[in-house]
Order: structure tokens, then C-alpha cells, then sequence
């Protein structure tokens, strides 16, 4: 008797539209986070209620998430790990975590396009547009977003669901990406 196969193909949702969570399951463990967890914390709260109003109109929701060095491991020991954590850091995760539905990919940089499947997962599930949110405004969030302004697509970054070490490094990010690659930076409230 043939064995059963213990992997089943995943039949991709197919949406124009998808929310790219960028890094939102994270310990914060760099320089500066500390002073900056009641943004993060703040971001948070906009993720979530926007990626609630995104689902209901049928958008993905697909995280591109930092391995953290962690090389052996996948998406859910990270978001594991960080939901143990103390305080606002394990809270974070907690509210942001992946439903089943909701698609993973660990990148080992900063963009969520660099050496990962997005683009690839993008294209077969029909996305023009991505709406890009998480942390690091200046760092993770805008090369993740310049990376997909590049490769075509039509960009969104809403402003109240980012946050970065300091109020004038979000805004100078955020800025580039209205007035240099075309973003919209609208709240996503």
C-alpha cells in the first residue's frame, strides 16, 4: 500500500491587492527601540485594524519577516520567540500575528524582495498593488517599498502604519517615497 504524501499543495489565493507586512514579528532588539515601542506600539494598532479592512475587501495579507540570523529556523519560531517576549514586544507580535490564510517569507536583508519568493508569490496570485507596512520606516519598510516601485507595482505606505527610531527619519522616508517613487502615503485609517 503507497504511503500517503505528507505535503499537499497550497492553491494561492489570487487578489490584485496585497498587504506586505514588513518585520512586524520582531524582538526590537536594536539601538533605539526602546524609546520608540509606544510608535511601534501605536503602528501596531493601525496594522491591524487596517489589515481586518483589507481582508474583508480580499486583499493577502503576506509577511516578509527578518530571520534575525536565525538560519535554521522558520517563520514560526520567530513569531514564536517574539510572542514570549516581555511587555510591549511579545504584545506586538501577539496582535500582529499571521492568521492560517495569510501567507510567510523570511528574507535575510532588508527589502522583502531580496533573495525571497515575493515577487515570484506576487505575480502567480495577480497583485498590482501592494500596500507596505511595518518596521523600519527608513530602512526595512522603504526598501521593501522602492523594490516594489521598481518591479511595477502601484505602492501604497500609509504613514500611521510605520514607525522608525525617530519622528524625523519616518518622515523623511516617507517623504522620498510620495515625492521620488510616486507612493501614497495616505493613512490607512
Amino acid at each position: 500500500m503507497p504511503a500517503q504524501p505528507s505535503l499537499q499543495p497550497t492553491r494561492l489565493p489570487r487578489s490584485q491587492v496585497a498587504m506586505l507586512l514588513v518585520d512586524v514579528i520582531n524582538p526590537f532588539q536594536f539601538p533605539g527601540a526602546d524609546r520608540m515601542l509606544p510608535d511601534i506600539l501605536e503602528a501596531a494598532r493601525a496594522i491591524a485594524q487596517l489589515k481586518r479592512r483589507m481582508r474583508q475587501r480580499g486583499a493577502i495579507a503576506v509577511y516578509a519577516n527578518d530571520n534575525y540570523g536565525t538560519w535554521h529556523s522558520e517563520f514560526s519560531d520567530v513569531l514564536g520567540n517574539c510572542q514570549a517576549l516581555p511587555g510591549l514586544r511579545g504584545d506586538v507580535a501577539q496582535m500582529l500575528a499571521p492568521h492560517a490564510q495569510d501567507l510567510r517569507v523570511l528574507k535575510p536583508q532588508h527589502s522583502g524582495f531580496h533573495s525571497t519568493p515575493l515577487q515570484h508569490l506576487l505575480s502567480k496570485m495577480g497583485v498590482k498593488k501592494v500596500v507596505v507596512v511595518g518596521f523600519i520606516t527608513d530602512m526595512c519598510v522603504f526598501t521593501t517599498a522602492t523594490d516594489a516601485c521598481m518591479l511595477g507595482y502601484q505602492v501604497a505606505v500609509p504613514s500611521d502604519c510605520t514607525a522608525s527610531v525617530t519622528a524625523e527619519r519616518k518622515c523623511a522616508a516617507l517623504a522620498q517615497l510620495k515625492t521620488a517613487f510616486g507612493c501614497s502615503t495616505a493613512k490607512g485609517r
